[in-house]
């Protein structure tokens, strides 16, 4: 039995027999690539996984604020600089090490109401033409022609808690749940009519394969908000959303949130989705006990440890051997629980790929 990337895909998240499990990498860091490349990785070659990991179109960019902000430097010293960046937040970032390094955010776009509606009028229309390129229907029937899965993922603007939070703040957020509940919703609500609109008119072209919302809304010991308030203000929003996928022929809606999001899971699946990611390890976040807690409904992408890259061949021989059990069952499709941080070097990733292949072709499945 000999299946296209698509059929694989599908017949894993079905629990249906494949001629290999899926499997996906999440690459590096750009300060893990500058390692790789004093390692030996050739960038003009590609990365390794492109040859050896199931080839998935995945589109994550047509949610951003459109037309985005100009780049702003506002101000800069020898060590930080100070700027409004794409989405229209101040941020303040070290200048030696700009993507490992937490930023600093003083300023968010959107203070009071009127903000909110102007920067909605201004930069979130779901003009397509402009979103994806001026021949978006001939596009998306060309990318749609490829034997392999279309997943639209809604990427930092298509949710219901992270894309506030790039509005506001996150602790304005998390204050206005209390002090202005209504502004929560409409804003909410804006957000949902825009997804609904994007993928409408997606939909009338082609069909896809899967849908996810975009939420980071969690650290590494829990939520960032209760389940009893995504249950009360985003449960319906997501339910209206997953509802319209649903009805035009989306099978798979779901979700990527980092950190420790265990609580969140049962409202998630209350709403209607059925797979989430990346499931972070070092937030506790282990996929078996998820599968034994959640059952087969819920599919799972993710979570390999990438800190077992880290220690060498050993290591990852025992975290693929860990989740054989969950690769052999199905609706599970492993990659790393995030991207590859600068401790891992280049010879222990392309070993990880190695084995990871091997393991996706066992002869149990």
């Amino acid at each position: 039995m000999t299946m296209n990337a698509r059929e694989r895909f599908l017949a894993c998240m079905e629990y249906k027999p494949v001629d290999h499990v899926p499997f996906w990498s999440w690459g590096g860091w750009p300060e893990t690539i500058e390692r790789w490349k004093r390692e030996g990785y050739d960038p003009s070659k590609g990365d390794p996984a492109d040859k050896i990991c199931d080839p998935r179109f995945v589109a994550g960019h047509w949610f951003f604020p459109n037309p985005g902000f100009e780049h702003k430097v506002i101000s800069e010293d020898t060590e930080h600089i100070i700027y409004i960046n794409h989405e229209g937040i101040l941020m303040k970032e070290m200048k030696d090490n700009p993507w490992s390094s937490m930023p600093q955010f003083l300023k968010f776009p959107v203070e009071t109401r009127q903000e909110f509606r102007q920067f909605w009028k201004e930069r979130m229309q779901p003009d397509l033409s402009k979103r994806i390129g001026p021949d978006w229907k001939i596009n998306l029937k060309e990318w749609r022609a490829q034997p392999m899965p279309f997943i639209i993922i809604s990427d930092r603007w298509g949710g219901f808690f992270g894309p506030l939070r790039n509005l506001v703040g996150v602790e304005s957020l998390c204050t206005l749940f209390y002090d202005d509940p209504v502004f929560v919703e409409e804003m909410m609500e804006a957000n949902a009519d825009f997804i609904v609109a994007i993928m409408s008119q997606v939909l009338d072209v082609i069909d896809i394969d899967a849908f996810g919302f975009w939420e980071d809304m969690a650290y590494n010991h829990a939520p960032l908000i209760s389940p009893e308030m995504a249950r009360k203000f985003m449960l319906p929003r997501y339910r209206r959303v997953t509802e319209f996928l649903r009805g035009r022929g989306v099978p798979y809606v779901g979700l990527d949130s980092d950190g420790q999001i265990n609580s969140l899971i049962p409202v998630w699946m209350d709403a209607g989705l059925n797979f989430l990611y990346p499931f972070e390890m070092q937030s506790g976040m282990d996929v078996l006990d998820v599968r034994r807690k959640y059952g087969r409904e819920l599919r799972i992408w993710g979570g390999v440890d990438k800190r077992t890259l880290s220690k060498g061949p050993a290591a990852i021989d025992a975290e693929l051997a860990r989740l054989k059990p969950l690769i052999a069952e199905g609706g599970y499709i492993p990659h790393t629980d995030h991207s590859c941080p600068p401790d891992i070097s280049f010879p222990n990733y392309c070993y990880h790929l190695k084995r990871l292949s091997e393991t996706c072709r066992m002869d149990i499945i």
